[in-house]
Parts: C-alpha cells; structure tokens; sequence
C-alpha cells in the first residue's frame, strides 16, 4: 500500500493540535467576504512554513501549489476551503470566541480552512507517493453575493498550472451527520439562491381611518401569501422548490399605519429553467398586486448561485477511494441539502464534488446548525476531513486512466 496512506492515521494524530490550534486562531478573529487580509495573511505564513509555494488572487483569496514526485500522467486536483465568516455576534463562551464584534465564524469556513492546512502539511512531506499536482485553493466570500468562486474562475489561476485538471473536492462540515462520516451524493445536490427585495410605499395615518390611507402592511402581508402560490401551484410537484421571507418591517406603533414596509426573502430550486421562470414571477406579482392597490413598489433581484451538481462518475470515484482506505460505512449517502454555494460555479467548468463531514456527536454545545450565534463543532471532525481529502486526492491522482 502508498506509504502515506498506511502511515495516515499516525500523521494526523500527530498533526492535530496544530490544526485545531490554526481553526482557533481563524475562528477568534473572523473576517466578513472581501475582507479577509488578516486571514490570507495568516494562511500565507502557515504556507510558508511548510515551504509551499503560493499565490494572492482576487485580492484575499490565495492558491498554492504542491507537485509530485511519482512518474505518472500530470494531472491536477484542487482543493478548495472558503475562509470568510458572517456578519452574526457570537454567543459561545469559549476561550476562542470571536474579537470582532458582529463578526462571527457560524459556518465553519475556520475548519474548512485548518483542514485544508492540514492536507496541505500531510501531502507535502509524502510528494514522492503521488504523481501530478495538487492546487491548493483558499477563497474568498463564499457567503456574499457575487462569490469568490466566480472571480477566482475569471481570474484564470486554475487554468496557468498545466496538464488536466481531473477533479475539485470541497467540503463542508455538517451538524446533521454523524462524526466520523463522510457524506456524499451524486447528481444534483444543493440549490440556487436569488435574493429578492421589495420595498411598499404607500399613503400612511391613523389607525383610526385606514380609508384614508393606502396600508402597506397589508398590502405586504397579501403579496406575501401570494408569491407562496409560486412554489404550491406553479412549481412541478417533481423540483424541488423553497421560498421563504426573512424580513417584514413596517415602522408603524400601535396606532399608526406606516408609510413604508420593505420585504426581503430567497427563491430556492434544483432546476435552472424553473428558476428562471420563477423569478419572473416572483417580480411580476411582485410590481401588479401593490399597484393595484394603490401603492408604490419597488422590486431588486440578486440573482445568487446556480444549484450544486456533483459529477457521477467523480463522486463514484472518491467513494471507492475513502472506502478502500478508510473501511466500508464511512461513507454516508446524503439527501438533497437546499442550502447554496458557489462551489457550484466550479462544476459548471470541471468535474467537481461538494462533500459533508459530520460533526454531530450527541453532545447538546454542537447541535446548533449553521449560521447559529451558537454554533460550535467537535473538532475531532479533523480526523475524518484531512483523512477523507488525503485519501481522495492520492486515489485521484494515482488512479491510472481515469
């Protein structure tokens, strides 16, 4: 068997503190997307102490490389962490909790980064057991619209190294699967997300004679049990679908119908034909329905990220690797997640795969979900994460004809 793969445990064992000592740092001074200088800094010198070469792209973001030294065809695999955090106050009372106020690391972008540090250390001291190269690839703002994948992709980086780029494997650690698995899916696997924006102005006053006014808060509340009808009566029972409303203000009190309510929600679905026809609808009910009732409207769309597609064949690949090298029942098949990422931009160019890493451990501190002010992980979840990216790249890029 590859060398690195019989001494793998060993080497993480050995590297752990390491690595939870970097997702701690990360995790105590987080950075919003397209704002990540410290963070690319801090990645850039741990970098360089392990003698990889690197380069900044889009601003923060940072790709580096690790070539081996085994004779075979020269093909490439990327590695992708996303490093930016959210704009949500910490609640943990732990001793790595976040500095910045109103800035927090509530979706484990600090994990995903230290694993990747952690494959990176692994993989650099065993070049002589792979053949082609390895990209490793830091982003930025994976959770602001446009992305950070879209620029790294405009950017051309990927393109500059040479030889085929067979594969890019990212992960995302999940607190709805088990530790110590690894969740896979074929096919379609994660949503597009498009951000609509409705602002209602109609004709405030008092409570007292809404005949007199135009009422935006209920001309708010129709339109949005109206676009409900989007999804339940336009929306093939087949594709899946979500839309949901995250924000409702209307500055009124008691006694004062307001002048202005402003709305703002996300569209969801698997399939890009719907969606386009969806968001359509979503702006034409949107502009009709508080027009007709007398006031003004304004509508903003931000279209967001096409839904995630995991190649079949290259998910069928790294599930027989992790199993080969990591037993039968490591591996964990996943239902559709209607979240998003713009790790999907990548595999709309190459052959890609988006995994899970569990971190769900009973324990009541790590059952918060993502996005949560109280999201905590096990940390034992680097086990699995550096072994099950080791283990992919070294089947990927060893695998001969494939």
């Amino acid at each position: 068997m590859n060398r690195l793969l019989t001494n793998l445990s060993a080497e993480i064992k050995q590297l752990f503190p390491k690595i939870v000592e970097i997702r701690r740092h990360l995790h105590r001074y987080p950075e919003l997307s397209f704002e990540e200088y410290k963070t690319s800094a801090y990645v850039q010198k741990q970098l360089a102490i392990l003698d990889i070469s690197y380069e900044v792209v889009a601003d923060t973001g940072v790709v580096a490389l690790i070539e081996g030294e085994r004779t075979g065809a020269d093909d490439i695999v990327v590695l992708r962490a996303d490093m930016d955090a959210l704009p949500i106050h910490e609640q943990n009372e732990v001793d790595y909790k976040s500095v910045n106020e109103g800035v927090m690391h509530a979706c484990g972008h600090d994990f995903h980064t230290a694993n990747l540090l952690g494959v990176a250390s692994v993989l650099k001291k065993y070049i002589a057991e792979f053949s082609g190269k390895i990209v490793l690839l830091f982003q930025p703002a994976e959770e602001k619209i446009p992305g950070g994948a879209i620029q790294i992709l405009e950017s051309g980086i990927l393109e500059s190294f040479g030889g085929k780029i067979k594969a890019v494997l990212g992960i995302h650690v999940s607190p709805r699967v088990p530790l110590g698995k690894i969740g896979l899916r074929e096919g379609r696997f994660m949503a597009s997300s498009d951000e609509f924006y409705l602002t209602i102005t109609g004709s405030g006053g008092h409570a007292a004679e809404p005949h007199r006014a135009v009422d935006p808060i209920m001309i708010a509340a129709q339109l949005l049990t109206t676009l409900q009808q989007v999804v339940s009566r336009k929306a093939n029972p087949d594709t899946p679908s979500v839309l949901t409303f995250g924000r409702f203000i209307g500055d009124g009190a008691a006694n004062v119908i307001p002048q202005q309510v402003s709305l703002a929600g996300t569209f969801r679905t698997m399939d890009e034909t719907w969606r386009k026809e969806a968001l359509e609808t979503v702006a034409e009910i949107s502009h009709t329905l508080p027009t007709a009732l007398g006031a003004a409207v304004d509508v903003e769309v931000r279209h967001g990220y096409p839904a995630l597609y995991n190649d079949p064949e290259l998910t069928r690949q790294v599930k027989n690797g992790i199993e080969q090298s990591m037993g039968d029942g490591v591996v964990q098949d996943l239902d559709i997640w209607m979240a998003a990422e713009d790790f999907a931009y990548y595999g709309y160019r190459y052959p890609a795969l988006f995994m899970l890493v569990g971190t769900d451990n009973n324990d009541s501190a790590t059952q918060y979900g993502l996005h949560n002010p109280q999201f905590n992980l096990d940390e034992k979840a680097f086990e699995i994460g550096i072994a099950a990216l080791v283990n992919s790249t070294i089947y990927l890029l060893n695998r001969p004809n494939g």
